[in-house]
């Protein structure tokens, strides 16, 4: 790793992780820790350019066949890969084929790009993180794997204590609140061999723990409006990021817009 390191541009590939949900910003659109991370590495380096291939929803496979070519000819100083939770999250799933696609992208991207990274993804603490755990150790086992063999770098997320705190994670359950991304833009920072700002798995306070009816109904909301959506949407074969462009397609100059710039 190099210390001071210079990075002129940075694409980011993934899914809804990598597209920023749940940092909303006031006009309605999501910020995330890629946005939040371009935003540092362009106030260092004066015509950075910056593009973010993360649609939500997407799978592992859609993810090498879709945004993974498009990366690898922009030829960027950074790129950051993080596909597979969604493939492990579903109810049934072939971890070999997960497994194939990685290989894939990481194969391809590589070669292209000075500084690969990939990440072991955080994960809510309780009863689903619990369920699919085997899961998700089987799929960061294969990260660790490829990022040896291609000499990639590798952000331990899953590992930080912090980031399983469900004060972490928005009110769907799946996606890191604005101060979870903000870490994560800082682990990643971090391991691109640029000073470190703050200790990102600084643990929070003691938390107040909420009375059993405020429970109950936070769990009823979150049934209504999160999960039976998306367990129709497994059952009809739907995704979130069914039709949806990326938001920074192209890898051009970056500009900073109201909310992006970093705190």
């Amino acid at each position: 790793m190099r210390i001071n390191a210079s990075y002129t541009s940075f694409v980011a590939v993934g899914d809804s992780f990598t597209e920023g949900m749940s940092d909303l910003l006031p006009d309605g659109s999501y910020r995330g820790w890629a946005d939040l991370l371009a935003a540092r590495l362009a106030a260092r380096e004066p015509g950075f350019r910056y593009a973010n291939l993360a649609v939500r929803g997407k799978l592992i496979g859609q993810i090498a066949e879709e945004q993974v070519p498009a990366a690898a000819a922009m030829r960027a100083d950074v790129v950051t890969l993080v596909g597979g939770l969604n493939d492990a999250l579903r109810p049934k799933v072939d971890m070999g084929r997960v497994r194939g696609h990685l290989e894939e992208a990481v194969g391809l991207l590589a070669p292209s790009c000075k500084t690969l990274v990939l990440m072991r993804s955080p994960g809510r603490n309780g009863p689903v993180m619990e369920r699919f755990r085997p899961r998700m150790e089987e799929l960061f086992a294969v990260v660790e794997e490829l990022a040896a063999r291609h000499g990639a770098l590798v952000v331990d997320l899953y590992g930080a204590e912090v980031l399983g705190d469900q004060r972490m994670w928005d009110v769907d359950r799946l996606h890191l609140t604005a101060e979870g991304h903000r870490r994560v833009a800082e682990a990643v920072w971090q391991t691109l061999g640029l000073p470190a700002e703050e200790d990102w798995r600084a643990g929070l306070p003691p938390a107040v723990r909420p009375g059993w009816a405020v429970r109950r109904s936070q769990d009823l909301g979150f049934a209504r409006q999160h999960l039976l959506p998306w367990i129709g949407r497994r059952l009809t074969g739907r995704s979130s990021g069914d039709g949806r462009p990326a938001k920074r397609p192209e890898l051009v100059p970056y500009e900073a817009t109201v909310g992006e710039l970093p705190s």
